[in-house]
């Protein structure tokens, strides 16, 4: 009854944007989230995608915990060790040359799309030159079009919504930022046939989520990169759900060695703490200045004291080379699963961001999962069940989740 009371209260007083399931949480450990109930759950959606080292890291929350009691804000007019620190360890791993701490992903994007308009409008003011006759007059179409994919997720807001390639979650909300052109995901040509004078950016997820579990190919990637390499435009690689390691390498781009101008990341870099950024290379590391770009939060020394403490764990305990050997486990358990179960049409992606395509609607069956099998899992569009566990899973849990996903698909 408290649950109920509780759940109550809620759509009483939170804006009614989401379907929420009817579970109340209370708290968590390791790979194990308690109702209030006490009920216990395997998670394999952590927090969608968010809790890489899982609930109660001692190691973690003790970074965060001294880090409250010093400092939690102090704005961006000033310099903070936390920040400092966490984005060398950000760059050290990425090999990329600059970074700004946001708030979110979403945020994240934002502000990558900034950096390649800026670039774009840098680049055309270069080129006319200081001496230019009469360009008061004439002065020369600056808008910077974006080519995105199909079938992509990149946020909410009005321009990371206006680069997300589902027509589902625009329409309500049009007219969205203009020139931006959609392409086909693992389509080269289409990319191709969109390009002109104005495209000053390419963005696309390096593994799309929400669009159902789709890793780019090695001849995709390389394409795009070169495209971008030939008509001066930058590639913006989003990895903020296929990054921090959930693809069996940090950023899932160096599985295929294409290094790009700008990424996104977030979720799992602050393991529950609102953290983002975007990182950027080469000439995109120096296309904003001063003024052109802020954040109240972004990068305050509490969220980057925890993004810290993750990227210090995720060293010591060699956490990309786990999610390699567990990721390989639970996929070849997902492959026996697909043989097994004529409900499942399709089995996609690695490391520990994986899909099962169904033949059915997914929606009743990870609300089946959850409430009569105390198995968290969430969709990734209308027919597929994403996987997207802690990292720290063990093969075990691998195992327990099988077991409970073949009792309701069965």
């Amino acid at each position: 009854m408290a649950d109920k009371q509780m759940m109550d209260r809620a759509e009483h007083v939170l804006y009614k944007t989401y379907n929420r399931f009817p579970v109340v949480f209370d708290h968590g450990q390791g790979v194990k989230l308690y109702d209030t109930e006490g009920n216990e759950y395997l998670d394999f959606g952590a927090g969608i995608a968010v809790m890489g080292l899982g609930y109660g890291d001692e190691e973690y929350t003790q970074a965060v915990k001294e880090q409250l009691d010093k400092l939690t804000h102090i704005s961006n007019l000033f310099y903070n060790q936390p920040s400092i620190e966490a984005g060398e360890k950000l760059l050290a791993v990425s090999g990329m040359e600059k970074v700004f701490f946001t708030n979110s992903g979403t945020e994240a994007i934002e502000g990558a799309l900034k950096i390649a308009k800026r670039y774009h409008y840098n680049k055309l003011h270069e080129a006319m030159g200081d001496g230019c006759d009469g360009c008061e007059d004439k002065e020369p179409d600056m808008t910077g079009e974006i080519i995105a994919m199909h079938h992509s997720f990149h946020g909410r807001s009005i321009g990371a919504l206006s680069v997300t390639g589902n027509a589902h979650y625009q329409e309500p909300f049009k007219p969205l930022v203009p020139g931006i052109r959609f392409a086909e995901y693992n389509d080269l040509d289409s990319v191709k046939a969109l390009i002109n004078d104005k495209t000053c950016a390419v963005i696309m997820e390096t593994i799309q989520g929400e669009g159902g579990i789709y890793p780019a190919t090695e001849e995709f990637l390389k394409g795009v990169r070169a495209l971008c390499d030939e008509h001066d435009m930058l590639l913006i690689l989003d990895e903020i759900q296929c990054g921090m390691g959930r693809s069996g390498e940090m950023f899932a781009w160096q599985r295929y060695g294409v290094k790009p101008d700008v990424m996104t990341v977030a979720k799992a870099l602050g393991n529950g703490l609102p953290i983002g950024a975007f990182l950027a290379s080469g000439k995109a590391a120096t296309a904003m200045v001063p003024g052109d770009h802020g954040t109240t939060y972004g990068g305050n020394p509490f969220v980057t004291a925890g993004a810290r403490a993750v990227l210090d764990i995720f060293e010591k305990r060699h956490i990309v080379e786990h999610v390699r050997e567990v990721g390989a486990y639970l996929s070849e358990k997902l492959e026996e699963l697909a043989a097994e179960c004529s409900v499942v049409k399709e089995h996609r992606g690695i490391g520990l961001i994986q899909g099962l395509e169904l033949t059915v609607p997914v929606g009743p069956v990870v609300s089946k999962a959850l409430l009569e099998e105390k198995l968290i899992l969430i969709s990734a569009g209308a027919n597929t069940i994403r996987f997207v566990p802690p990292l720290v899973i063990e093969r075990a849990d691998v195992d327990e989740m099988i077991k409970r996903l073949k009792a309701v698909l069965s």
